[in-house]
């Protein structure tokens, strides 16, 4: 009977030893309203963007066009967002079909309302998310404007963002993403957002062609105090694009926001003093493009490298993305306002770079990088940048092809001349 009362109490308190252990076991996750403020917040500044690279653009076109880069910006926020509502979101984050495209899971966001993902609302994430699929297709806009119609740009955008924005957001961010399980790194979009943008912007130069003019004739910005205005509210708005990817109020959070605002500073200094260099006067228009070419740069690598390391990403995108604009000069294609000289090359480095910066250290949720004695990281990066900027291209031109034999793409002669706020909206940026 004794031996049978010891077996008993060793088994009662080898069970209240295991209980803790059990309880606290893949705790089921709780709502963080810091986490939640902190996204909701950072959603809004995102948005705010959008608005900003209308400004940001519209300050560079001739007068008679500033309407409509505006309408090529705005409208986006439209449409974009019924379709992230209605299929966007769920091909870019609904459960994976190997690893290439999301299903129909939460088509028309069902099932959403009052669950969590992770910490915060998945209603949440979601909009979080949407902010990044607007901005992608109104970056394209910078390549074409002046001379593209407005009506196949409306089902260019909507049908870009379905087969390129929607795919490569699932394989780099969704759970079960190849390029994920690839390993490749990109914190902000610096891939999914500015490389796709800007190898889409290129492809659409070539295919529709110059301005009427161009380069012999010159096309001045019309008024450069908007585009430093969008400027600015570009820069702010960043700090929820890149610290808000963190989608929580944290340690990683803290540092994209100092290191997205360091290469943006860093950036803005080299383009000017490179363009003070070579043309020998610095300008206004090239402090706001190198801070925007900073901030493009670090948006991969944001919550993945130190402050020390931003400095050299921001320089190094400020004087790379001001020899790419040259370029355009001297090869004679027509980027607008310099869309993939900014947001395909500098997404290019900065993906790049990010293989070779970043440090597990600093955020356990990514990786080691070439100076951190993982050169495997700089090859995968690679990896990332060939596939995203091919498939981009690919389909871009498909696209184009397809709409300029059915809707034709390009104004008509008189109404390019005329002007696209009258000849395509019937309106006018300024009554004098």
């Amino acid at each position: 009977m004794a031996r049978r009362t010891s077996w008993l109490s060793l088994a009662a308190v080898a069970a209240l030893l295991l209980l803790p252990s059990v309880a606290r076991a893949d705790p089921a996750p709780a709502l963080d309203t810091g986490d939640t403020a902190w996204l909701l917040v950072s959603s809004a500044f995102v948005l705010l963007m959008t608005p900003g690279l209308a400004l940001f653009y519209g300050g560079m076109v001739r007068k008679r066009n500033v309407l409509s880069t505006f309408m090529f910006v705005h409208f986006a926020l439209a449409i974009i967002t019924v379709q992230w509502v209605l299929i966007g979101y769920s091909l870019s984050f609904g459960r994976t079909h190997g690893g290439l495209i999301g299903g129909f899971d939460f088509v028309g966001l069902r099932g959403m309302v009052g669950a969590l993902r992770g910490t915060v609302p998945h209603l949440a994430f979601m909009a979080f998310q949407m902010k990044f699929a607007i901005i992608t297709p109104a970056l394209i806009a910078g390549a074409f404007v002046e001379r593209m119609r407005f009506a196949p740009y409306v089902v260019f955008a909507l049908a870009w963002t379905t087969l390129v924005y929607d795919p490569v957001a699932h394989w780099t961010w969704a759970e079960g993403g190849w390029l994920l399980r690839l390993g490749v790194l990109d914190f902000a979009g610096g891939t999914v957002v500015h490389l796709t943008a800007g190898i889409a912007a290129l492809v659409c130069a070539l295919v529709i062609g110059r301005r009427r003019g161009y380069p012999r004739e010159k096309h001045p910005p019309h008024n450069l105090t908007m585009t430093v205005i969008g400027g600015g509210l570009l820069w702010f708005g960043w700090f929820g694009f890149n610290a808000g990817s963190a989608l929580s109020a944290n340690a990683v959070a803290a540092l994209a926001f100092v290191t997205t605002h360091v290469s943006a500073a860093s950036a803005a200094l080299a383009w000017v003093l490179v363009e003070w260099w070579h043309r020998g006067k610095p300008t206004m228009l090239g402090f706001v493009s190198g801070l925007v070419a900073g901030l493009v740069a670090i948006t991969p690598a944001a919550g993945y490298v130190s402050p020390a390391a931003s400095l050299i990403i921001g320089a190094a995108s400020g004087a790379a993305c001001y020899g790419a604009v040259q370029l355009k000069e001297r090869w004679h294609y027509d980027d607008s306002l310099d869309a993939f000289g900014v947001h395909g090359v500098g997404g290019i480095l900065g993906a790049l770079l990010t293989g070779v910066f970043a440090q597990k250290a600093l955020n356990p949720g990514g990786a080691d990088g070439l100076l951190a004695g993982n050169p495997a990281q700089f090859g995968k990066q690679i990896i990332g940048v060939v596939v995203v900027g091919a498939y981009s291209a690919i389909i871009t031109f498909g696209l184009l092809k397809l709409l300029d034999r059915t809707m034709g793409l390009r104004a008509a002669k008189d109404d390019e001349l005329e002007g696209l706020d009258a000849s395509q909206h019937g309106e006018s940026g300024y009554v004098m």
